[in-house]
């Protein structure tokens, strides 16, 4: 490593108590009661359900139905539109195609106090009514009222299929456009005949129970029992109208495989232990390594607080193009691991600079040889770490992950467990492990380098040796 200059140790300090500290706090205006948030801190972060509370429960198909993947599609379709008309948004939702399975996790409403799981699972559950209704008059919560209300064209039952398409442009333009094609049952085919024929230059609403998810305008009667819904759709916006329209059509009723709830109470506190004992084994271990390796120890403890302050970083979102990651109580074991990790990173460095020192080598001697030596260990013992929390993240992720994607040539025989504490606990113990180079190898060592050309700090007993 090249001569580092004396202001490098002070110059470092600073940036890692500031970062640190508004990892913490963030930054915040308040302007009236507008309050904008310009760093987000420890406050933002966004707990697992396992700490807030929530269900997590498994849907699949009647025993012995064997739903096709379009279907499977349908269903998580269905249940993210009730998730939404529940105003339930922080949601997770995984399909396991290969073993029919559909994994659902979301979180106690905010303020709740009587939810009922049972009944929210039953809801989710329960096959759509799909309907086809005149015109789309609603009121201000929604809901359909006059003609929509009363008049009903066609229901799921009505409806053969539906699928997105891509058909020609009708102003213009070189290239096809989304839209969705439904191809209706004889008896379907007969009633849409007759209500297209009645309403062209009018929409006709599409319902899912009683949230509105589309309303094309009718250009002209359609009787042949195929119709094209188009509109600004973009490819995405086309399959998911056709997994909600496949979705109340569904021939299945999705049964609970299995379902567990946890109270805001309980995770809350296991939390806050978990916390509490973080900050203590971080107090014991600062008190340790200061009176262990002196100088040294001092710089130890700087770095780990710059540490811990990345890991905050990294889950509430500080860094503004990463966004924020839900942190479960194995996400905090995995700091508190991580934070492990970057002691002994410092306890090996440290160690082989007490032992250059104390065989006669002077102080830059010691800590060039001392930094250089205890470097492969330190990456060998890191590296590994990596290579498994890649492998948790990609195991236990959900399915369209990069790690997912990336171990699909492994996992792709198994379908998808998605555990989301499991994965929270990896991706915590790769951001330490990032972080344990960054400050338990890099910042130490131009800390340590740097203070060691201050005159006052130029004394072996400070670096280990003897006094």
């Amino acid at each position: 490593m090249k001569r580092v200059g004396k202001p490098v140790f002070f110059v470092l300090v600073l940036l890692i108590i500031v970062f640190t500290v508004t990892s913490f706090t963030g930054i915040k205006t308040q302007y009236g009661d507008t309050r904008n948030t310009i760093i987000k801190g420890s406050e933002d972060i966004r707990w697992g359900i396992d700490i807030r509370g929530g269900v997590d429960v498994t849907f699949s198909p009647p025993p012995g139905y064997q739903a096709t993947q379009e279907e499977m599609s349908a269903a998580e379709s269905i249940i993210k539109v009730r998730m939404v008309s529940q105003n339930i948004t922080d949601y997770e939702i995984y399909t396991d195609m290969a073993k029919n399975r559909i994994i659902v996790r979301f979180p106690w409403k905010a303020d709740e106090t009587d939810f009922n799981p049972e009944q929210a699972i039953k809801e989710l559950g329960e096959t759509a009514l799909l309907t086809f209704r005149e015109e789309a008059e609603v009121d201000e919560l929604g809901l359909p009222i006059g003609i929509t209300a009363e008049s009903v064209v066609i229901e799921g039952r009505d409806i053969r299929t539906a699928s997105p398409v891509s058909v020609p442009r009708t102003q213009g333009g070189m290239a096809d456009q989304p839209a969705v094609s439904l191809e209706l049952t004889p008896e379907g085919a007969v009633k849409f005949s007759e209500a297209t024929g009645r309403l062209v230059g009018k929409p006709i609403s599409i319902w899912m129970d009683d949230t509105l998810i589309s309303a094309p305008i009718v250009n002209q009667q359609i009787t042949d029992g195929s119709a094209i819904i188009q509109g600004n759709f973009t490819i995405q916006e086309a399959k998911d109208l056709a997994d909600r329209i496949n979705a109340g059509a569904l021939p299945f009723k999705l049964q609970t495989e299995n379902y567990n709830t946890i109270s805001p109470t309980l995770g809350t506190g296991a939390k806050d232990a978990m916390v509490l004992a973080g900050m203590l084994a971080f107090i014991v271990t600062a008190v340790f390594m200061i009176f262990m390796y002196r100088l040294l120890g001092v710089i130890a403890v700087i770095a780990l607080a710059g540490q811990v302050g990345l890991m905050i970083a990294a889950v509430t979102g500080y860094f503004a193009p990463f966004p924020a990651f839900t942190l479960t109580l194995p996400g905090i074991a995995g700091i508190i691991l991580s934070i492990a990790m970057g002691v002994d990173s410092n306890v090996i460095s440290s160690e082989r600079i007490r032992e250059e020192i104390r065989s006669g080598k002077t102080i830059d001697g010691a800590l060039e040889i001392g930094y250089k030596r205890a470097f492969t260990a330190i990456f060998d013992g890191n590296v590994t770490v990596i290579i498994v929390a890649i492998v948790l993240m990609g195991a236990f992720g959900p399915p369209g992950s990069a790690f997912a994607r990336l171990l699909h040539f492994v996992f792709f025989m198994f379908g998808p467990v998605t555990t989301g504490t499991i994965y929270s606990f990896g991706f915590t113990l790769l951001v330490g492990v990032i972080a344990n180079f960054i400050m338990g190898v890099l910042a130490t060592q131009l800390m340590a380098k740097s203070i060691a050309k201050q005159k006052v700090f130029r004394k072996a007993w400070l670096f280990g040796g003897e006094k």
